[in-house]
């Protein structure tokens, strides 16, 4: 089990106007000594209600605009 310190929620809106909810927690490969070996993990898919109860309880809750551009339609050549 994380604590409020190492653990975090993100929520992506994406210019679609889609927001992606992740949960992201704090790790060690050797010691919580060794800061050089502390990293996040990978963001773990969370909902929406989860998001909120934890930013209600005090959670540390990030926000992250995402600009991507619109992926580019190649057109293919009919036969």
């Amino acid at each position: 089990m994380h604590s409020k310190q190492t653990v975090k929620y993100v929520c992506e809106t994406y210019p679609s106007g889609n927001h992606y909810y992740y949960k992201i927690e704090l790790i060690t490969h050797d010691s919580w000594n060794n800061i050089e070996s502390l990293m996040w993990s990978t963001p773990r898919p969370i909902s929406k209600e989860t998001f909120q109860k934890r930013k209600i309880e005090g959670y540390k809750v990030e926000y992250v605009t995402m600009k991507n551009k619109p992926a580019v339609i190649l057109p293919f050549a009919q036969k």
